[in-house]
């Protein structure tokens, strides 16, 4: 089964809300007080969604911060995940270690 590509908070950034309002990064930039080189990393998935970007996001598209953190954490997990999944696969939890003892 294929699997679905990891969304960044970029792509949600700019294919939910500022395409269909038609808001640019520069206005984005100057209404929120974002660095416009900021907003242009996150556009760009270069840079991660801090939480005071979360704030200032939240604050003029009406969600909440959790929903930007959240959106970033989603994104951290699948990645590490992916570089990782052979490592963590190796790792047992502890109860197997009480049953094998």
């Amino acid at each position: 089964m294929k699997r679905l590509a990891n969304i960044h908070p970029g792509q949600i950034l700019s294919e939910e809300f500022l395409t269909p309002l038609k808001i640019t990064a520069y206005r984005l930039a100057k209404e929120t007080g974002i660095p416009q080189t900021r907003i242009s990393q996150i556009l760009l998935y270069k840079r991660s969604v801090s939480a005071d970007t979360a704030i200032r996001l939240s604050k003029f598209f009406g969600t909440t911060p959790q929903f930007w953190l959240g959106l970033q954490n989603d994104y951290d997990l699948e990645e590490e995940m992916l570089k990782k999944q052979k490592e963590f696969n190796g790792i047992h939890n502890y109860k197997d270690l009480a049953i094998a003892s």
